[in-house]
């Protein structure tokens, strides 16, 4: 499965219902650049995730961190960790992502003792799955056999599923990271999803540096800082970016129009909107129409 319209809510927490069968578990094959965006946009969700890379590269952004990932490499990205990725060097990267609820991964005795002190620690927002370490190995072998068991469905597979992700989990403790809490660091986060959750509220009118700075109790110049060092640009950009995501699948409804779209998503200027879009995706806003329009028509009469 090919989940290509990342579905997120204003606090950027995704909205992609992460289970399968029984199981509060999701397994699934994505193409990168396939998304709707061209790559997957930040997110975060409460799941735990497990990526290995099947083909290609990619290029991930955990919390402040950046990281290249390569083929038969994987991460664990930890629960609530703002994340997102991108192909790196049009290498067609196709990857195994597993999502996996955090209350499933131990049993609930031993949940208290060996997954809360993980998913609450501040210094372990990824780790790097190397196959040359045993641990990480390891890891990346369970998510290849979940992968296959869910793809063949054999007797008791949920039960092997279950062992899998005991084995996994038992290996990102075998790593051994001493784990730390700071409330800086807890501080920061919460901060940045507060002036996120403001931007995805408001990007349809006019929006301020103040208003960003103020919906997470921090000065413009600490708010610019925030960014900055979170997301690589400034508050302003950041909003231009979100109304262009958010003009993509508008601009895919038939009965829509260019200018319609850009008043829709906050810009008041057709042409700077046209500017704006055509820098970011590299085409103007009519011809993705067009594209999108005869791309939906191959698939409608099966010429892909």
């Amino acid at each position: 499965m090919q989940i290509k319209d990342f579905m997120i809510d204003q606090s950027l927490k995704e909205l992609t219902e992460h289970r399968t069968v029984v199981l509060p578990v999701a397994c699934y094959e994505t193409t990168v650049n396939q998304n709707i965006n061209g790559f997957i946009p930040l997110h975060w969700h409460d799941e735990l995730q497990f990526v290995l890379i099947l083909k290609g590269e990619a290029f991930f952004q955990i919390n402040e961190e950046k990281i290249t990932v390569r083929e038969g490499e994987g991460l664990f990205i930890n629960s609530g960790c703002l994340h997102m990725a991108k192909d790196k060097n049009e290498s067609g990267c196709v990857y195994i992502c597993l999502n996996v609820s955090p209350s499933f991964v131990l049993s609930q005795e031993l949940y208290t003792t060996f997954v809360t002190p993980y998913i609450q620690a501040t210094n372990i927002s990824y780790l790097h799955l190397v196959p040359k370490e045993l641990w990480a190995k390891n890891i990346l072998d369970a998510i290849m056999k979940i992968n296959q068991l869910i793809k063949e469905n054999p007797p008791y597979y949920e039960i092997d599923i279950s062992l899998h992700l005991t084995l996994i989990w038992k290996n990102v403790i075998v790593n051994g990271v001493q784990l730390e809490y700071e409330q800086t660091e807890m501080l920061k986060s919460q901060r940045m999803k507060q002036m996120l959750i403001w931007i995805h509220t408001h990007y349809t009118e006019k929006i301020m540096l103040d208003d960003i700075a103020r919906a997470g109790g921090l000065s413009r110049s600490e708010c610019c800082r925030y960014f900055k060092r979170i997301l690589k640009k400034t508050p302003l950009n950041y909003v231009t970016d979100y109304r262009i995501q958010k003009s993509l699948l508008l601009l895919q409804q038939s009965e829509s129009n260019v200018t319609d779209v850009a008043y829709q998503v906050g810009f008041n200027s057709t042409s700077y909107f046209i500017d704006k879009f055509r820098k970011s995706m590299n085409m103007t806003p009519l011809a993705y129409k067009k594209y999108k329009a005869a791309d939906s028509l191959c698939e409608g009469g099966h010429l892909k």
